[in-house]
């Protein structure tokens, strides 16, 4: 087992998304995941339906604790709730972790449409945990709060991922799967210039953390000593796998099959 991931995130009892998917993304990609939980969702695959936050002391203890015994190679955020949670996490992260590569996924709405991000608690995290963030990976509607910019096809995405630079990360991964067609089109962004990746889109429902999924499997690339790129390419292509092995539980947005592995070989082809 290769690479520390610290994921910072809500718990989702489903199993589907989460803590629970960012240790299993971790785990199918041969890391080592320690977590701090912010929060506890009863959800299920059509919907969240309640939340409850984790005391920010406690969230800050986790934290520490983790990084002075364990240590981690990554980080990696996902759900932070409100202000007070994000406040919390950056002064551990300010403590103990700055120096350790950091994958923000801007969790700001469930697939059922639930907000899992009080909408105050936005300016707070473009404050204080973008500028931690080694990767920011939005999804169209957390880019459009993000940049607030409209985004309706790829140039709008590559409009807003270049604001989105301005806003103290040095890379964007745009995830655009809200958009329309048979091509999956997600952008990378540095001060480099736009990278465009495609895939083939599977039409599925059981897409239920697939963002939580692809930034856990990229802060396990980056743990193991993966280049950014190298990450990504690896990351989007463990999630199209396990989109396509999703195992069809549930009435809703069922989850994916975070136990698949990916051909070598299929990787060589997409690098």
């Amino acid at each position: 087992m290769r690479g520390r991931v610290l994921i910072i995130a809500g718990s989702d009892s489903g199993g589907g998304a989460g803590i629970q998917a960012d240790i299993k993304a971790c785990t199918a990609l041969d890391a080592f995941s320690a977590t701090a939980i912010t929060a506890l969702t009863a959800q299920d695959t059509l919907g969240v339906h309640g939340v409850m936050t984790v005391p920010p002391d406690f969230i800050r203890q986790q934290i520490r604790l983790t990084l002075q015994d364990i240590g981690a190679d990554a980080i990696k955020t996902g759900m932070l709730a409100d202000s007070v949670t994000i406040n919390a996490v950056c002064d551990a992260l300010a403590e103990h972790g700055r120096r350790v590569p950091l994958v923000a996924d801007p969790v700001m709405v469930a697939k059922g449409g639930q907000a899992l991000l009080d909408k105050a608690a936005v300016e707070t995290l473009k404050r204080r945990l973008l500028p931690f963030a080694s990767l920011l990976t939005p999804n169209i509607p957390e880019a459009e709060v993000l940049s607030g910019m409209h985004i309706g096809n790829v140039e709008e995405m590559e409009s807003a991922a270049e604001m989105m630079l301005t806003l103290g990360v040095p890379a964007v991964l745009l995830k655009g799967g809200h958009l329309p067609g048979n091509r999956l089109v997600d952008l990378l962004a540095t001060e480099d210039g736009i990278e465009v990746f495609e895939s083939e889109r599977i039409d599925s429902r059981h897409t239920h953390g697939t963002g939580c999924t692809l930034a856990s499997a990229i802060a396990a690339g980056l743990a193991q000593g993966l280049g950014l790129r190298g990450a990504v390419v690896r990351a989007r292509a463990y999630v199209h796998e396990a989109l396509r092995a999703a195992p069809g539980f549930g009435r809703g947005h069922g989850p994916l099959n975070h136990s698949v592995t990916v051909d070598p070989e299929r990787l060589r082809a997409l690098a």
